[in-house]
């Protein structure tokens, strides 16, 4: 089909809840895509941090292949072997104690959520289950993940939301102490805010969190469904932060394009959640798995080492461009904003997207860049010189 064919059936049959770049995607490999008339777009996207190893990656896809064909789904009532290889997996590499497995971001921290809950109930019974987030962060699209999300823009529509949730400014612990009443049991962060702007939290500001929750018996919940799985040049960002959560939630990358999602507990949690109190029918499924186990395969030392060289690689290229609209980068690993200012970030991606590269954006003012973690330097040097084009031609 051609592009005009696709866009016209999306228009006829589908619900329009999502302001698409006017592109279409047909295929691709490594970090570059193509539309069915063959135009190429360097992908500085990966899907929303999805396609960690790229496209095409011919071992990924042969694990894929083999699964699908074993076993393609069954039942979480029984026992199969992918999720369990890919739970040992996690947990090696992690010091976590095990796992739950989901289908994507949102309701691994519904999970998450539950069982901060149910660890408060079962210790102190009714009364002490509210979470404290963070402003500007972004937990789901789902009732209860957008009722814990700091963001106004989201709050709207779909009232009543799930009570339980304070927002507190990043990086302010005192205004996290004000908040911590006798009602609280857990708080919930993303290490690197991502659709809040690309914003790291402060690592002093991690740590006095982290101390105050294990002072107070109150959980700290960490969400990485976008920061997980390599993309801030560690396996997880927690790793950068020297604190280790009480839950971890991740998704995105995980299966390399397939849906999965879930969360791990430390000791203390691994016992929360017991038969009955929480279930899914797709998480875990072995298809999905195995392009898992697959993926973490691949992001070994050397990979992760990379993923760390290549953004210290586009913050320098960056740096040295001669334009007034970038005021500054900011992020982790390949997980990068690039802060404008005096033009609109919407208009910016839409004109890479004209001159052949994919970027995204993030909060109100900046340029998200989430590229394959794989990406070649060459793949880098084309996507970096079409944004620095757009900027010169602004």
């Amino acid at each position: 089909m051609t592009s005009n064919e696709i866009k016209q059936l999306d228009s006829q049959n589908v619900m329009q809840t999502y302001g698409r770049f006017d592109v279409v995607i047909d295929r691709g490999v490594g970090s570059t895509v193509y539309s069915p008339e063959g135009k190429e777009y360097i992908d500085f996207t990966s899907g929303i941090g999805v396609n960690a190893i790229g496209y095409g990656n011919k071992k990924w896809g042969d694990a894929v292949y083999a699964q699908a064909m074993k076993l393609q789904h069954i039942s979480n009532l029984y026992y199969s072997e992918p999720y369990a290889k890919l739970a040992d997996v996690l947990t090696k590499r992690t010091g976590m104690k095990n796992v739950f497995f989901a289908n994507a971001g949102a309701d691994a921290n519904e999970g998450m959520i539950k069982l901060a809950r149910k660890y408060s109930f079962d210790k102190h019974g009714k009364g002490k289950s509210t979470i404290i987030t963070l402003n500007q962060s972004f937990h789901g699209r789902t009732i209860t993940t957008l009722a814990a999300t700091g963001q106004d823009v989201f709050h709207n529509y779909f009232f009543p939301f799930t009570e339980g949730f304070k927002h507190v400014q990043a990086n302010d612990i005192d205004a996290l102490k004000k908040e911590l009443t006798d009602d609280v049991c857990a708080v919930l962060i993303e290490f690197v805010q991502g659709e809040g702007g690309v914003i790291p939290l402060d690592p002093n500001y991690v740590k006095e969190v982290s101390q105050l929750c294990a002072a107070n018996d109150l959980l700290l919940l960490a969400d990485e469904v976008q920061t997980g799985v390599g993309r801030t040049g560690t396996l997880f960002a927690f790793q950068q932060y020297d604190v280790t959560p009480d839950v971890i939630s991740f998704a995105k990358g995980i299966a390399g394009g397939l849906p999965l999602g879930g969360f791990m507990a430390n000791e203390k949690c691994s016992t929360v959640l017991i038969a009955g109190t929480h279930a899914t029918t797709f998480g875990g499924n072995p298809v999905a798995a195995a392009g898992a186990v697959e993926v973490l395969n691949q992001l070994d030392d050397a990979t992760l080492n990379e993923v760390i060289k290549k953004s210290e690689y586009i913050r320098e290229k960056i740096h040295g461009w001669n334009t007034p609209y970038i005021a500054e980068i900011r992020g982790k690993g390949l997980m990068l904003g690039i802060s404008v200012k005096d033009v609109v970030p919407r208009e910016i991606a839409q004109a890479c997207v004209e001159n052949g590269l994919l970027v995204l954006t993030a909060g109100t003012d900046a340029l998200r860049m989430l590229p394959p973690l794989t990406i070649s330097y060459e793949e880098l040097d084309k996507g970096l010189a079409i944004l620095k084009a757009v900027f010169d031609n602004i």
